[in-house]
């Protein structure tokens, strides 16, 4: 049976939840993904929005894959651009081409909405050398910095 890719509606709760466990287990973080869970409203309120966007890929009814993004519209000219938060794909089902499915269709869904550009930010682990490896065949390197600023006061910092 061949993998579906499909974008998620409000109406797609269960999948959505059955995504972030998928991102738990390929990131090895299951307590950032499944302990704090937003409410259903909260996910449908999401996945209604204008702003993000999930997709899933589906073998048979299990999740195996999938990615969520956001759309940052710009205000320097009317476009915007894709930013891919999360991309992951369970071990099981690596080297199938599932990544580079999702984001295909991303492009499409990024070209139906203005966008001019995706971008994504991989770490530089030795373990993330495939994703690097997969990104770097589907687009174009750029040298950047990534800082992390806090909203917390300093004390409440963990």
């Amino acid at each position: 049976m061949p993998v579906e890719i499909r974008q998620l509606t409000a109406n797609d709760i269960k999948l959505m939840l059955a995504l972030s466990r998928c991102f738990g287990e390929v990131f090895n973080d299951m307590s950032s993904y499944t302990e704090k869970r937003p409410s259903a409203d909260y996910l449908k309120q999401l996945l209604s929005g204008e702003s993000f966007i999930a997709l899933v890929a589906l073998d048979g009814e299990a999740v195996i894959g999938g990615l969520a993004a956001y759309e940052l519209k710009k205000f320097e000219q009317a476009r915007s651009e894709i930013y891919i938060y999360d991309l992951a794909v369970l071990s099981a089902h690596r080297r199938k081409g599932i990544a580079t499915a999702l984001i295909e269709n991303l492009k499409r869904i990024a070209a139906d909405r203005g966008a001019y550009v995706i971008f994504v930010q991989a770490d530089t682990g030795v373990e993330d050398a495939p994703a690097i490896a997969l990104y770097h065949k589907l687009g174009q390197r750029e040298e950047v910095l990534h800082f992390d600023i806090s909203v917390a006061p300093d004390d409440e910092v963990s």
